[in-house]
């Protein structure tokens, strides 16, 4: 078993037709689960979508530093703690880059991020379930104009489990000293709970709300 870094190209297949959102994140940093130098999964990262998140976490000097945990896919049957160990080297490997790494489990699949309990990532809290303004499109709602279509319709966005990990060794021992504890606070008990599977190549589908008729559907 081994774990090597990958190109962009290489994460595309699990990424768009395995993992769950099937849609391509920003990577800057990809690697390859290697068994008998067969691949069997991919771990991706990439700066996270929110700026503001970037900037709150861990205020204006650690910016930078702020990246996201933001695809992990592997075959399914794989040995025990392979999953754990995937993820601990693939972290290993970026010590050297002191990052500050964010990643979330989606409530919404029915995921607490077990695997990130199991290699010491510090629990922050759950987001808030929100509403997003829904584009016909697939487009972000920022960069969508025919608006006026779907004003009266909602994407509902589930709460997630927020979780850190620092890379660089001596800010992970103190991480009170680097964290804005008032948004982020490290909280001490893990959220526990039954964790649903997902099939390989099922898309998750968002809930959407009409506002003007009360009514639910699914896309």
């Amino acid at each position: 078993m081994e774990v090597k870094k990958i190109e962009y190209e290489d994460t595309k297949k699990w990424i768009l037709n395995k993992h769950y959102a099937q849609r391509m994140p920003s990577i800057s940093y990809a690697f390859g689960l290697f068994i008998d130098d067969k691949i069997e999964g991919v771990l991706t990262i990439g700066k996270p979508v929110s700026n503001g998140l970037c900037k709150n976490l861990c205020g204006e000097e650690y910016k930078d530093k702020i990246y996201e945990l933001n695809r992990l896919v592997t075959n399914n049957n794989l040995p025990k703690n392979t999953l754990s160990y995937f993820v601990s080297h693939s972290l290993k490997m970026l010590a050297e880059e002191k990052l500050i790494i964010v990643s979330y489990a989606d409530d919404g699949m029915g995921h607490h991020g077990y695997i990130y309990q199991a290699t010491n990532w510090i629990y922050t809290g759950k987001t808030k379930k929100r509403t997003d303004k829904y584009t016909e499109s697939g487009k972000h709602s920022r960069h969508y104009t025919n608006r006026n279509s779907t004003n009266h319709l909602r994407k509902v966005r589930f709460s997630k489990y927020r979780y850190v990990y620092f890379t660089d060794k001596r800010m992970r021992k103190t991480p009170e000293k680097y964290l804005n504890t008032k948004r982020y606070p490290v909280l001490k008990e893990y959220p526990k709970g039954n964790n649903d599977n997902y099939n390989f190549g099922y898309r998750k589908k968002d809930k959407i709300i009409n506002k003007k008729t009360g009514d639910i559907f699914y896309q």
